[in-house]
């Protein structure tokens, strides 16, 4: 898929006086884009790294504008990682700017513009924020991260032997959160993606039920998909603790692949990294090993 293209960011006129850096603010350097992309930055050299979260190296928390400042201060680069509330993300973008800030590289999701009020919505006011910044950007839309099954959203269902969801046989072409993050370290630190949205998916798309069969192989014992309503599935989450508010927004962001509108694979990946993605089977293969999907 051509990636889209829309006209690029104009080059900044400010006359701050501020000298340019090399340094690359990191936002949610804990979470599965942000730690492999500090780590993979911090491999290749030429810049320093603020890696920042509320937890992290660089003190960061969207609710707390005090900490804004001292992370930004004399970078170059943002690599944005919008919270839920979409309220505090415009604020930021534009104090980064004045403060030197001259590229943003914003996570959000593969079909966002399509997205409902429940979900999403931090990502969008992050796309929105960097295109009308008057500096250098660049938009990342991937789909599902393989890590999505090892890490954190399906890991304990897997391993209960049945990941049960409301998808139907939309597929889905999940993604390595590693070919997210080189892809984010490319567009941080190399000209020529500005004012580009680059659309991520692995190199085949899947079920959800083939992808548990791939999981169920790879971990050697059996995992079963079970299709659900939206209401059954809502009703699950909600029975298992979840907030309301949470179930709804997962319910949202399952409308959004029911629907479509995440299903194509495209070659973007390819375009920037000059590599096809990685296939989830390998990967499962692997993860397996390690003895993550057992009971």
């Amino acid at each position: 898929m051509t990636p889209t293209t829309p006209t690029p960011a104009p080059t900044p006129t400010r006359t701050t006086g501020q000298r340019a850096s090399s340094d690359i603010l990191v936002l949610g350097a804990t979470g599965k884009t942000g730690r492999r992309l500090v780590a993979r930055l911090r491999d290749t050299g030429g810049a320093r790294v603020r890696a920042a979260s509320r937890s992290g190296e660089t003190a960061f928390d969207w609710t707390r504008p005090d900490t804004w400042e001292p992370a930004f201060a004399g970078a170059g680069a943002v690599y944005l990682v919008a919270p839920d509330d979409p309220s505090p993300v415009r604020e930021f973008v534009q104090r980064a700017t004045e403060s030197g800030v001259r590229r943003f590289v914003a996570l959000s999701g593969h079909g966002i513009e399509k997205a409902g009020p429940d979900f999403g919505q931090g990502m969008v006011a992050g796309e929105e924020a960097v295109r009308t910044s008057g500096v250098e950007w660049t938009v990342l839309r991937p789909n599902n991260f393989f890590q999505n099954f090892d890490e954190d959203l399906w890991l304990p269902p897997l391993r209960a032997g049945r990941l049960a969801l409301p998808i139907g046989a939309m597929p889905e072409p999940f993604i390595d959160a590693d070919d997210v993050a080189a892809v984010a370290a490319k567009t941080l630190t190399e000209d020529g993606h500005a004012g580009r949205v680059y659309e991520l998916s692995g190199p085949r798309a899947l079920t959800f039920a083939e992808a548990t069969r791939t999981i169920a192989e790879a971990a050697g014992r059996p995992i079963r998909y079970e299709e659900l309503t939206p209401a059954a599935h809502r009703a699950e989450l909600v029975a298992e603790g979840w907030p309301e508010a949470a179930a709804d927004a997962l319910g949202a962001m399952f409308a959004l692949h029911r629907a479509g509108h995440t299903a194509e694979v495209t070659d973007d990946v390819h375009r920037v990294l000059g590599r096809p993605p990685a296939d989830l089977a390998p990967w499962a293969q692997r993860v397996a090993a390690q003895g993550t999907w057992a009971p």
